[in-house]
């Protein structure tokens, strides 16, 4: 899913950069080149990609100097391009069309933004369900780092390149260069904990989230996160001990209740502190303590539903 995400993340960029690609093609004399690249950006707008490409084509044959059109050409291959018949020729040709030009913008683009797009979106191309070849997006990566030693996502996206390829060393290795880069940035602690938690070291996920609560330490989210991550281990976990189950359960607790502190009306920490509750009434010997505990669980579900009503409702105004 890694080339999902890297799309969704700059597609919002594409669509700014494309209203501003005719300005930066006034800086090219030739009429004709410019006529085509606009009318293959309308084109593109109204996702005629087929088309668009083969105004995209016209344009750079008038003018080969017109590097904001690689991009655009090889995106509109990439979007004719369907997972879902790889290994038809046109669509395999397709891809092969989007790679070639994301290629030439890379190398040929002067604006950093392009560029920045293109290899981005030639790293995507490498993905899963595309080209499938982790070795050719390796490098990609490390360029986009080598350009931007600050843009900590791109390290995100080479420590899953390298965890996908059993390199786990040199995964955390990378994560934990992004934390140098940006130690105050929250990000990175959440991608450091969501790779502990898959690699099952618990400690050093929970060591981790605790990290990026210090980092914000007003945001309830932080904290509810913690609490999630707290039930999950003592729900799914079947080899713990009653005890050990019990200390996650209040320990999950315990965080749930600074994220209410911070948020009393956060309906998903509500949620999760009735579910807790009632993890917690399982431990319990004490008729009477479970009793309580279920009582108040009970209350925070009614609670909880109370809000949902509200937010529907709200949506509904």
């Amino acid at each position: 899913m890694m080339h999902i995400r890297i799309k969704l993340a700059v597609f919002a960029t594409v669509a700014a950069m494309l209203s501003l690609s005719v300005v930066a093609c006034g800086q090219f004399g030739n009429l004709k080149a410019r006529k085509l690249f606009k009318d293959a950006n309308a084109l593109y707008r109204m996702q005629e990609y087929k088309r668009a490409a083969g105004k995209y084509e016209e344009a750079l044959q008038a003018d080969p100097n017109l590097t904001t059109a690689y991009f655009y050409l090889g995106n509109s291959y990439d979007q004719l391009y369907k997972p879902s018949r790889q290994g038809e020729k046109e669509n395999d040709e397709y891809l092969t069309k989007a790679v070639d030009n994301y290629k030439k913008a890379a190398a040929k683009e002067q604006n950093p933004q392009m560029r920045k797009l293109a290899l981005q979106y030639l790293v995507a191309a490498y993905g899963p369900d595309k080209l499938n070849d982790a070795s050719q997006a390796e490098p990609i990566v490390q360029r986009m780092i080598e350009l931007d030693k600050s843009d900590v996502p791109n390290y995100f996206v080479l420590a899953k390149l390298y965890e996908d390829a059993g390199r786990y060393d040199e995964a955390e290795a990378t994560l934990l260069t992004a934390k140098e880069v940006r130690p105050n940035d929250p990000a990175v602690y959440l991608q450091l904990a969501g790779y502990y938690n898959r690699q099952g070291e618990f400690a050093k996920t929970i060591e981790a989230l605790e990290q990026r609560a210090a980092k914000e330490p007003n945001n309830p989210e932080a904290y509810y996160t913690i609490a999630t991550y707290y039930w999950e281990k003592a729900f799914r976990d079947f080899r713990l001990t009653e005890p050990e189950k019990r200390d996650f359960v209040m320990k999950g607790l315990d965080a749930v209740n600074k994220a209410l502190e911070l948020k009393q009306d956060y309906m998903e920490a509500i949620v999760y502190k009735n579910i807790l509750l009632r993890m917690q009434a399982n431990t319990e010997k004490d008729p009477a303590k479970q009793s309580a505990l279920i009582k108040e669980a009970d209350r925070l579900r009614d609670r909880a539903q109370e809000l949902r009503k509200q937010k529907v409702a709200g949506v509904g105004d």
